[in-house]
């Protein structure tokens, strides 16, 4: 799945950036990422190289976006 150091930093990047937008905790964002639907596996580390050369806010609402889609309640 993660395939080097720099997708594994970007990913908690991305878990503590919408943990910090949605003020919840990184464990939760990372059970609705991971557990609750496979958007951190289906969509954030396949986009790594689109993703990662965004900015913070860009990359936050985009997730989210997803997340949306997906049927999460955030």
């Amino acid at each position: 799945m993660i395939g080097n150091i720099d997708e594994l930093e970007f990913v908690f990047f991305c878990i503590e950036s919408i943990a910090e937008r949605l003020k919840i905790s990184g464990n939760k964002v990372y059970d609705m990422l991971a557990t609750d639907s496979d958007i951190l596996c289906k969509y954030i580390v396949p986009c790594y190289d689109s993703l990662h050369t965004q900015g913070k806010d860009y990359i936050v609402d985009d997730i989210l976006e997803v997340m949306r889609e997906r049927g999460l309640k955030v």
